[in-house]
């Protein structure tokens, strides 16, 4: 008896699975993060006003803003029932883990910080890895034990 009811099959190893993800990574980060700015306008705008409610004391969220909205955004979505973000999802991807556990929350905000922290040291160097490793697996791939697969 499982303690997860609906598990994920787990990841295949079907090279059909993994064909052209990287490419597609690509493309759904640029979607993904001009999804994020626009959400940044509304989240503006709303954190003005509870500012204002507050007397300031929320105006120190501004500098962080982006950074608050794109975790909410990618642990919800990537964390969701669909375990991808939109971005992903309209160009065919989504994330699995390698046990064939869900991606909760906290794994989904882990491999976004993850990725952002070794994309500012290693810049050029983060999809080269993918080049590199069996399913194309970046190096915060490799880390948490994730993997991206094609869903179409």
């Amino acid at each position: 008896m499982s303690l997860n009811p609906s598990p994920i099959p787990a990841v295949q190893d079907d090279w059909r699975t993994y064909s052209g993800v990287l490419s597609c990574r690509v493309f759904a980060f640029i979607l993904d993060y001009f999804i994020v700015a626009l959400l940044c306008i509304p989240a503006g705008i709303v954190l003005f006003f509870v500012s204002v409610a507050t007397l300031g004391l929320f105006f120190f969220l501004y500098p962080p803003l982006f950074v608050i909205v794109a975790g909410l955004y990618f642990g919800m979505t990537v964390g969701g029932p669909a375990q991808a973000s939109l971005g992903m999802r309209s160009v065919g991807i989504a994330m699995r883990r390698i046990d064939g556990q869900r991606i909760d929350f906290m794994t989904a905000i882990v491999h976004l910080v993850l990725f952002w922290i070794l994309n500012s040291v290693l810049t050029p160097l983060v999809l080269l890895v993918g080049l590199f490793t069996d399913r194309s697996r970046l190096l915060h791939d490799l880390l948490i034990g994730t993997v991206t697969v094609r869903t179409v």
